[in-house]
């Protein structure tokens, strides 16, 4: 509504002011709904790396379409921080349901020649 107390015509001179505070949390289950919402589908692909993406990753595909569910092991210290706490729920079911994982340690040269 405008401030100024002149209608919505032309005259008006509002402004749109983009706050700091999140307007979706984009974590958890929540992730999700935000593909659900934006794509009205499951995704055929999806990758993460923590638990807060084991929701998106179980979500893909479904029970009649295939997908292919990534997770991206942090297990480097050498070459990037190394954080396996946070993820060992996701770790746990890509092993259960043979999800594909990506080991940063012994992988990623692959991916980065050098």
């Amino acid at each position: 509504m405008p401030s100024s107390g002149t209608s919505r015509g032309n005259s008006w001179k509002g402004a749109i002011v983009q706050c700091a505070d999140l307007d979706v949390v984009n974590d958890g289950p929540e992730k999700a709904v935000q593909i659900w919402s934006v794509t009205g589908r499951r995704p055929i692909l999806a990758a993460g790396n923590s638990n807060g993406d084991l929701q998106m990753l179980t979500f893909a595909g479904g029970l009649s379409a295939p997908a292919l569910r990534l997770l991206v092991v942090h297990d480097d210290a050498e070459r990037e921080f190394e954080y396996i706490a946070g993820a060992e729920k996701a770790i746990s079911a890509a092993q259960t349901h043979g999800w594909t994982t990506i080991s940063m340690q012994r992988e990623w040269r692959k991916v980065f020649p050098g």
